[in-house]
C-alpha cells in the first residue's frame, strides 16, 4: 500500500457507512471476491475477508495498471507503455454485495486512480458515465444479458443430450438446473427462464431486466454463480464462444429497451408500425450504424468469429429484422400493441468474451448519437440475410479479431465515448490476441480458450 493511501478518498464513501463486519458475517459471508472485467472480457478478482470490507471500501485494494492490457490468454499487449508501472485502487460496491454460499460473497468493484478519481480504464465507470448521459437526455434504459454455456460432467460427458429444448433433456439436467437457479438467487439474480439449449450440454438462462449498470453487474454475477455450482455438482461450465468442435457456439445476447416517462419507446406508439416510436427508431439506427465496431467489443475472443456465420442464428451481416433470428440485431415484439412493456431489441453480436460494461456503455453511446442525428432504420430483413446480401448491399460483420480491431479503431464515435486511452488499449489488446492466436491451429485454439470464459 502506498504511503499516502490513508488520504485516498473514492467518491463512493457514503454508501458503506452503515455496513459492519458483523452485518456481512450475519449474511454467511466470510470472504468477498471483488471483481472487475478487463478489456479481453475476462472477469478478474481480488479477495478480502469480511473484517477488511470497510477498509477496502474506504481505501480500495491495490490493482496494477497492467490489468487493462491483459489479453484473454493472459499475455499483455505492449502498446500502452505501462506494463509494469502504476497501481490503481479496486473499491468494492458493497451495495451490490451478494452470495453467502460456502462462506463466500461477491461484489463488483470500481477502479480509481491514487487520487481517488475514477480511472480512465475502469469499464464500470465508463458505463456509469454513459448512463448519466442517457439520463441527462431524458431517457432510461432497461437491459438484460441472456447467457448460453456448455456444461460437462467430470467424466467429460455433456450434462444433457438431445432432443433439443425437450422435456427429456430437462429431466436429465434437472438437478443441475435447480442448483444453478438456487445459486443465482443467492447472488441477487432473478431468473426468468432456464432450460437446455440446442447442442449437447448447452444451457441457457434469461434473467430479469434492470438499469444498465445493474444489468452488467448481473451478467458478472450470473457467470460467477454458475461457476460456483461446479464443486457442488461436478458439472463444469464453459462460456467460451465455442466449447466443442462438434457443437454450436455460445452467445451472450444483450436485450435493450429505451424508456421515457414510464413509456417503452420501442413499442408504445400505436400510430407507427410495430409500435416503434421515432425516438426508438433513431436509437436503434444509431446502434446499427456502429455494428461493425460493436463487434470488437462484443466478440473479444478469436473463437468468437467461428460463431458469426449464416444459418446459425447468430447473424453475419449488418442488418436488423423483426423476430428474425438470422439477423444480428433483432426486434422482439411482446404480443399485442396494447402490451408494449416487453418490446425490446436484441443485440446478438456478442458472446461471453464481451465485457458487459463496455458493451452496454457503447450501445448507449451509439444509440444517443442516432437520436442526436435523427437517423432512421433501413427496412428490416425478413429472410436469411446471405440470400439478399448482394441485392441489398449488406456489409459483412468482421470475419476475425483483427478485422474487428480495425473497425473499432475507425469508429470516431466510440473513440470519443470511451476516451482515447481506453479505446486504444482495447484495440491493442485485440491485435495482440489476434497475433497470439495466429500461432495456433484450430484444435489448439479451441483447447486454449475452452475453459477461459
Amino acid at each position: 500500500m502506498p504511503a499516502d493511501s490513508t488520504c485516498f478518498r473514492p467518491r463512493c464513501l457514503s454508501r458503506i457507512a452503515g455496513v459492519t463486519e458483523q452485518d456481512i458475517l450475519d449474511r454467511g459471508i466470510e470472504l468477498i471476491a471483488i471483481s472487475f472485467v478487463d478489456n479481453a472480457g475476462l472477469t478478474r478478482a481480488k479477495s478480502i475477508t469480511a473484517a477488511k470490507a470497510q477498509a477496502a471500501a474506504t481505501r480500495g485494494v491495490g490493482s496494477p495498471h497492467a490489468f487493462s492490457i491483459f489479453q484473454g490468454d493472459d499475455g499483455m499487449s505492449t502498446a500502452t507503455g505501462f506494463e509494469a508501472v502504476g497501481d490503481t485502487r479496486l473499491v468494492p460496491d458493497l451495495d451490490r454485495l451478494a452470495g453467502g454460499l460456502e462462506g463466500w460473497g461477491w461484489a463488483p468493484g470500481d477502479l480509481y486512480d491514487q487520487d481517488g478519481e475514477p480511472w480512465d480504464f475502469c469499464t464500470r465507470s465508463f458505463l456509469k458515465r454513459q448512463t448519466a448521459r442517457l439520463a441527462e437526455a431524458g431517457f432510461e434504459m432497461k437491459m438484460s444479458y441472456e447467457h448460453e454455456w456448455y456444461a460437462e460432467t467430470s467424466l467429460g460427458k455433456p450434462a444433457h443430450s438431445t432432443p433439443a429444448y425437450s422435456l427429456s433433456s430437462t429431466a436429465e439436467a434437472a438437478a443441475y438446473m435447480r442448483e444453478v437457479a438456487m445459486r443465482l438467487a443467492a447472488f441477487g439474480v432473478t431468473v426468468d427462464q432456464i432450460h437446455p439449449e440446442y447442442s449437447h450440454g448447452q444451457m441457457e438462462v434469461s434473467v430479469a431486466a434492470a438499469d444498465p449498470v445493474a444489468a452488467a453487474d448481473n451478467c458478472v454475477a450470473t457467470r460467477h454463480a454458475i461457476r460456483t455450482a461446479w464443486p457442488v455438482t461436478g458439472i463444469r461450465p464453459s462460456f467460451a464462444p465455442v466449447s466443442r468442435a462438434d457443437g454450436l457456439g455460445n452467445g451472450c445476447h444483450l436485450h435493450v429497451s429505451l424508456w421515457r416517462d414510464g413509456k417503452n419507446l420501442m413499442g408504445s406508439d400505436p400510430q407507427r408500425e410495430l409500435g416503434l416510436t421515432s425516438e426508438g427508431n433513431s436509437f436503434m439506427a444509431g446502434v446499427l450504424r456502429e455494428y461493425r465496431a460493436l463487434a470488437s467489443l462484443g466478440c473479444a475472443c478469436p473463437l468468437s468469429y467461428r460463431r458469426l456465420a449464416p444459418n446459425r442464428w447468430t447473424g453475419a451481416y449488418v442488418c436488423w429484422g423483426v423476430e428474425n433470428r438470422e439477423t444480428p440485431f433483432r426486434f422482439i415484439r411482446a404480443g399485442k400493441p396494447t402490451r408494449p412493456d416487453g418490446v425490446n431489441a436484441e443485440v446478438k453480436v456478442l458472446d461471453s468474451s464481451a465485457n458487459p460494461y463496455l458493451m452496454a456503455g457503447a450501445v448507449i453511446a451509439a444509440g444517443l448519437a442516432g437520436l442526436a442525428d435523427g437517423i432512421e432504420l433501413p427496412d428490416p430483413v425478413q429472410i436469411e440475410p446471405s440470400r439478399v446480401a448482394d441485392e441489398l448491399g449488406l456489409e459483412l460483420l468482421p470475419e476475425n479479431l483483427l478485422a474487428a480491431a480495425d473497425a473499432l479503431e475507425a469508429s470516431q464515435l466510440l473513440r470519443g465515448a470511451l476516451g482515447e486511452r481506453l479505446h486504444d488499449a482495447i484495440v491493442a489488446v485485440r491485435r495482440g490476441e489476434a497475433a497470439s492466436a495466429a500461432q495456433l491451429d484450430d484444435d489448439a485454439l479451441l483447447e486454449a480458450y475452452r475453459w477461459r470464459y
